[in-house]
């Protein structure tokens, strides 16, 4: 098949998680495999393992890449999968979260999350939810826009109120480039990154109330893992980190009591020969903890 992802701290991952064979996997974001099949080529552990992904893509290419290997995958968002398993009573000896969005859902021009390409304002990770991009561009109140834009874009209040109001006055806005074109004619200055980042940003995680979900799953992980087992938190901006870091900090604090060590405070970022080689890298952070 072809390789459409390159997964992120791949080397760092195996280290880190270090997997042994016949232990047991969950990939609570899935993607396109490619953390997965490393640890399984190494586990050999199918049949307990699980595959989890809300996008249907993923899911349609993960069920063709383990084709034949009994291994379960699921087609839902990480909060609602684990659910499922903790009423299964399923543990596992490895969990690794991979929170970014992958490469391929920002390459696909139809999918909106890039402002690179013009594409529909959609951004849905999981295409059966009626909540898009253009329903919250064209459609929510102009306070609504400017107060995801300082909490999920951490863009400075009066730029967000500015960026809100011209958005609304603008409409509507057809899509992406448009969108992004609107935002860059509003800046002034120089920056390393493009001017609509950080609202392509709020946007994309309030179609997919990322963080939301994010913050009901974390406590509950510790639930699916075994004694001594190992969870990986693969994150791609502050907002993510701050989830995690704070989950990690709230655990810590129960001492003996505490159901997660976390193994190192500081989080392990990309090698230089990593970012060469995929750029996308250069913002993941690696945390992990294991299982008292």
């Amino acid at each position: 098949m072809e390789k459409l992802h390159n997964p992120v701290l791949l080397s760092e991952v195996l280290a880190e998680l270090h997997p042994k064979p016949h232990e047991s996997y969950l990939d609570l974001t899935a993607g396109y495999g490619g953390h997965a099949k490393e640890i399984l080529d190494v586990t050999q552990n199918y049949k307990e393992s699980v595959l989890v992904d809300r996008d249907i893509e993923a899911y349609e290419y993960l069920k063709e890449k383990f084709k034949g290997q009994n291994i379960t995958i699921i087609h839902d968002d990480f909060y609602s999968s684990v659910l499922q398993l903790l009423q299964c009573g399923k543990t596992f000896d490895i969990i690794l979260a991979d929170f970014g969005v992958s490469s391929p859902q920002l390459d696909m021009e139809n999918r909106g999350f890039t402002f690179k390409k013009e594409a529909p304002l959609d951004m849905r990770m999981d295409r059966r939810q009626t909540l898009t991009a253009d329903t919250i561009v064209n459609h929510w109140s102009e306070k609504n826009l400017a107060d995801i834009f300082v909490k999920y874009g951490e863009e400075k209040p009066g730029r967000a109120k500015m960026l809100a109001r011209e958005i609304v006055h603008h409409r509507p806005i057809k899509n992406t480039l448009e969108l992004a074109e609107l935002i860059r004619s509003k800046t002034h200055g120089h920056s390393k990154i493009h001017p609509a980042t950080r609202i392509f940003q709020a946007v994309r995680i309030a179609v997919n109330d990322e963080l939301g979900i994010i913050e009901k799953t974390l406590p509950l992980l510790p639930r699916l893992l075994n004694p001594g087992g190992r969870v990986g938190f693969i994150t791609f901006h502050s907002l993510e980190d701050r989830l995690v870091k704070e989950f990690l900090k709230e655990e810590a604090s129960h001492g003996e009591e505490s159901r997660l060590k976390q193994i190192s405070k500081k989080p392990i970022t990309a090698g230089n020969e990593e970012l060469f080689i995929n750029p996308r890298a250069r913002s993941s952070k690696l945390r992990k903890a294991m299982r008292n």
